[in-house]
């Protein structure tokens, strides 16, 4: 199983994940958020369906929620900056390697940032 683990720092904008009849969404950093979308989309588009878990600070929306992400399910990403964001060859490799595995992709936004631990770029760390 690969892990995406979320340092969170002020300032991190954050986007939302609408999945289906969900009433809220899973709020993401934005930086992860578009290497979701990206691997996503790839997938749906070619009719492979995946699992998505996240793990969230707050208790309104579950401490983890999971998601079987298919192309019949309705899917918004909301993103909080305008800019485009660059998305990173390894993290999508990554990504894109998780969602193939039985267990999905893991993304854990509740980690506190770690400074000492081997980082993908912009907020985002992978454990095998």
């Amino acid at each position: 199983m690969v892990t995406c683990r979320i340092g969170m720092s002020n300032g991190v904008k954050m986007g939302s994940l609408f999945y289906g009849s969900m009433a809220e969404p899973i709020r993401l950093p934005d930086i992860v958020l578009a290497h979701l979308q990206a691997v996503t989309t790839a997938r749906l588009r070619r009719g492979e369906s995946f699992i998505v878990s996240c793990r969230l600070p707050d208790a309104a929306a579950g401490y983890r929620s999971t998601l079987w992400m298919h192309a019949a399910i309705p899917l918004r990403f909301v993103f909080d900056v305008d800019a485009e964001i660059t998305l990173n060859g390894e993290t999508l490799r990554l990504f894109a390697q998780a969602a193939q595995s039985t267990a999905g992709i893991l993304i854990d936004v509740t980690e506190p940032d770690r400074r000492d631990s081997p980082a993908l770029p912009a907020a985002a760390r992978s454990v095998a």
